[in-house]
């Protein structure tokens, strides 16, 4: 299967997670005025343990990038931060009888980040250009929290 990788927009990755922003003016101005605040940008959902915050450095991909594996996190959301002001790929599929549904894919701006809300299928972490270092926000608790979904044909995204 062949997707095209389309923009990150607010409204086209709802369904999946939170865009992570700083679009439109800031919910408050704080710091004596020299600082905007886009407040509570993401929805973090976690059903025991806490949030956690992790780097992961991620070894670039070209494209066209073909996906062979998606997963999902069933106990808590997952953000991702760019470290780097370089877009990367995010691969995502709504649940379809508790394996992904059709896929879609979305290219960040390179200054934006993602949540993806708890139990969402997606790719793995996909930067397009060195260093690919990430913030990540998400569960660290006791128990499983990856299912991993084999793709049965491989997905090949471009743009």
């Amino acid at each position: 299967m062949n997707i095209k990788a389309e923009p990150l927009t607010a409204a086209a990755f709802a369904p999946f997670g939170d865009v992570l922003d700083a679009s439109g003016a800031p919910d408050k101005i704080i710091n004596a005025g020299l600082c905007g605040r886009y407040h509570d940008r993401a929805r973090l959902e976690f059903s025991d343990g806490r949030a956690g915050i992790s780097i992961f450095k991620a070894e670039p991909r070209s494209l066209p990038y073909i996906c062979t594996l998606l997963e999902r996190h069933p106990e808590g959301s997952q953000a991702f931060i760019p470290m780097s002001a370089d877009p990367f790929l995010v691969i995502v599929a709504p649940d379809d009888g508790g394996k992904p549904g059709l896929p879609r894919a979305f290219l960040t701006n390179g200054a934006q980040g993602i949540n993806l809300h708890r139990g969402v299928w997606h790719g793995v972490l996909t930067p397009l250009s060195a260093p690919g270092l990430f913030a990540v926000i998400d569960r660290i608790g006791p128990g499983a929290n990856l299912q991993e979904y084999p793709l049965s044909a491989p997905l090949a995204v471009h743009l």
